[in-house]
């Protein structure tokens, strides 16, 4: 590892808080003006939107609704706030596939923002359980747009990933069919649809970054599944301010957003980084190559073939537009809407694999 990848690695670290001991400058929290505005996150307990939560504690807003269907998380985020003024904010125990539950809430509150962040996104996992990849992250995705556009609500901003362009994993295609639903609802609707499409969080809920450090602490080999791997990477306080910059941009010609986050870095270099950080004797920590676990790629790419990348006033934020302006087609639900939990895996899988 050369000392240009080194402190990279060690300055998202810092960003992400993972290098304690180290001190650094912390930036003050963007104080973005939403007055207005009655404010929807989904999936408010994870990493992603407790975060965006946080962040908009410093903003000016009119209503903040947090919603999760994970109670002790979302209990735990209440806690997190109990010393904030939470006056203007409700926090909901809500499953996003629910449409009774959900229509009520958009009846009830009228939001006019929506952060969606709620979604499954370990890989391996929903390989194993794509029924659930489906019904979360396309059809709870295409419950909330509808909603959003039957009561007017002026922006949606959709959490997307890297593992959404080429996919070959079931939560890069559910990923990959709720852009295209999105991208297709913001040339129909007067509702204004943005994706962010970026890589993986460092230090988040089930990142490669949290096993490390608990293997470090157990004393036990680190494990990456193959020397060559390599990842995009963003702190998470990072990416929460660029999402909510983005999210007050005026409407412009693309609909999809992703990050400066830097060349890809391969994760047995943040590992040996970590083993040099935290390991406390001068025994060398073994790393162990364990093999590409189902549905993982060598490398991902933020990009197709046919988007490029156009730099907006903010050097951290790139707008993806298509080089050849190819109309994005409606997609028809009526075969995803019909997968039942009774179907192979390898059956689902070769369903998401025509509307990608």
């Amino acid at each position: 590892m050369n000392k240009s990848t080194s402190n990279r690695i060690d300055q998202l670290l810092i960003d992400s808080g993972l290098f304690p001991t180290k001190i650094t400058d912390k930036k003050p929290l963007n104080n973005f003006d939403f007055s207005n505005e009655i404010i929807l996150i989904t999936g408010a307990a994870g990493s992603i939107g407790s975060e965006l939560s946080k962040q908009l504690l410093a903003c000016k807003y009119k209503k903040l609704i947090l919603v999760d269907v994970a109670e002790s998380p979302l209990y735990d985020l209440i806690t997190d706030l109990e010393f904030e003024d939470t006056s203007k904010i409700d926090f909901l125990l809500i499953n996003i596939t629910e449409t009774k539950s959900i229509k009520r809430l958009f009846e009830t509150y009228k939001p006019t923002f929506v952060f969606h962040t709620a979604a499954y996104k370990h890989v391996p996992l929903m390989e194993k359980n794509p029924y659930e990849a489906i019904k979360v992250n396309v059809l709870g995705t295409k419950l909330l747009a509808d909603l959003s556009t039957t009561y007017y609500v002026n922006k949606f901003i959709f959490i997307s990933t890297d593992k959404a362009v080429k996919p070959i994993s079931v939560m890069g295609m559910s990923k990959r069919i709720a852009e295209n639903y999105l991208s297709y609802l913001s040339t129909q609707s007067k509702t204004q649809f943005i994706t962010t499409r970026f890589g993986n969080i460092l230090g988040s809920n089930g990142s490669v970054l949290a096993l490390f450090k608990k293997q470090i602490e157990s004393n036990i080999s680190l494990t990456v599944t193959n020397e060559s791997i390599s990842r995009y990477f963003i702190s998470n306080s990072k990416a929460c301010s660029l999402i909510l910059q983005i999210a007050i941009l005026d409407g412009g010609k693309s609909n999809v957003f992703t990050f400066n986050m830097g060349a890809p870095i391969k994760i047995i270099d943040l590992a040996e980084r970590l083993v040099a950080f935290y390991s406390s004797t001068d025994e060398k920590v073994e790393i162990k190559i364990t093999g590409l676990r189902p549905g993982e790629k060598l490398h991902e790419e933020i990009v197709w073939n046919n988007e490029q990348l156009i730099p907006t006033e903010d050097e951290s934020i790139l707008m993806v537009r298509s080089k050849n302006n190819i109309e994005t087609k409606k997609v028809d639900f009526t075969e995803l809407e019909g997968i039942t939990p009774n179907m192979s895996n390898s059956e689902i899988k070769s369903i998401l694999k025509k509307y990608v």
